[in-house]
This record gives structure tokens, C-alpha cells and sequence, in this order.
């Protein structure tokens, strides 16, 4: 896999094995570019990936400028090979290892942009999104992107965060809402 764009451009990222925590699914090329793309510069925008993989998603929006980026994987077995990914980064990204509920029953911080791509199979989306807003970790017009496969149906909106935006890729959508505290 490469960084599809920006200052890290055609970098290569290492995907890593799975762990007895489940497979993984990299984010197509295709999919990551346009989703960036529509989200432009991202100098001054921070930025949180909840279930991270191999990293590739932080390091194309710390590519494009945000910072701090933040990480959450929980699977341990692909820690290694994500501060592999992040050993040639100058920007300051941070890697958490615990489950994405735990993460964001703890975080204070505020996000700029949260990017969700839990495994299709996980089954507590629409629990963690609420959770994420109830805790008001998205700043104000701030974006919450969610990968999910197209069989899935989502709300126009949550409270206080209405769909902006769904954009399709093969088997795959990614919806795009932004906050509003107002």
C-alpha cells in the first residue's frame, strides 16, 4: 500500500498480519484518495482513526496536514507493524492499543475529523457513533466518516449530526456527517 497523496506521497506502508482478533481489510487506494480529496487541506485539523489497521488512513490525512493525528488499533499483533509505519512520520501521531469503546469512554480531546472503519462485522456502529457525540469529541463542524459495507443502512442524520455526504465504492460506502452544537 502507498500514500495516495501529499507530503508522504507513494510512501509504502506495510500491511500487518492478523492477529487472533480478526482479519483486516486495507483501504482501497481508490477509495482513500477520493475520500481525501473531498476533504482538502487538512493543515490545523486534528484527527482521529478508531480502528486503525495498519495505520494508512493517520498517515494520509497526516500526509495532507493534520496533526495531532491520533490512532486507536486494539489488536496488539499489528502494533509492530504500525510503528514500523510510523517510524519515518514527522508528524506527531500518537498509537493507542486498546478496544475503540474504551478509547472514547476515556478521551477529553476533541476531533477536527473521526474516521471509522470497524470490521464489517461489527456489530455496536450506530452504539459508538451516539457514544461519540454524547461525549462531544467532534469539534464544532466537525466530520465523522464511517466505512461500511453497502448491505448497511444508515440514519440521515444524528442528533445534532446530519449526513453531509455518502459516497460509494464497490462493496463499500463511506457516509460523511458533520456536528453541529447548535
Amino acid at each position: 500500500m502507498r500514500i495516495t497523496g501529499g507530503r508522504y506521497l507513494n510512501r509504502t506502508v506495510l500491511f500487518p498480519k492478523s492477529g487472533p482478533g480478526g482479519s483486516i481489510r486495507p483501504s482501497m487506494d481508490r477509495m482513500r484518495q477520493s475520500i481525501f480529496n473531498i476533504l482538502g487541506d487538512l493543515s490545523g485539523c486534528s484527527f482521529l482513526d478508531l480502528f486503525a489497521g495498519s495505520g494508512i488512513i493517520g498517515l494520509e490525512a497526516a500526509s495532507r496536514g493534520a496533526e495531532p493525528v491520533v490512532l486507536v488499533e486494539k489488536d496488539r499483533h499489528k502494533r509492530e507493524t504500525v510503528l514500523k509505519n510510523l517510524s519515518w512520520v514527522e508528524t506527531d501521531i500518537k498509537l493507542y492499543s486498546v478496544p475503540a469503546e474504551s478509547f472514547v469512554a476515556r478521551c477529553t480531546d476533541r476531533f477536527n475529523i473521526i474516521f471509522l472503519d470497524p470490521p464489517f462485522r461489527y456489530g455496536y456502529k450506530d452504539d459508538l457513533v451516539r457514544r461519540i457525540l454524547d461525549r462531544k469529541l467532534l469539534k464544532e463542524e466537525g466530520l465523522l466518516l464511517i466505512h461500511h459495507p453497502k448491505q448497511e443502512d444508515w440514519p440521515e442524520s444524528f442528533p445534532g449530526c446530519p449526513r453531509r455526504d455518502t459516497r460509494r465504492y464497490g462493496q463499500s460506502v463511506v457516509e460523511i456527517y458533520a456536528f453541529s452544537a447548535t
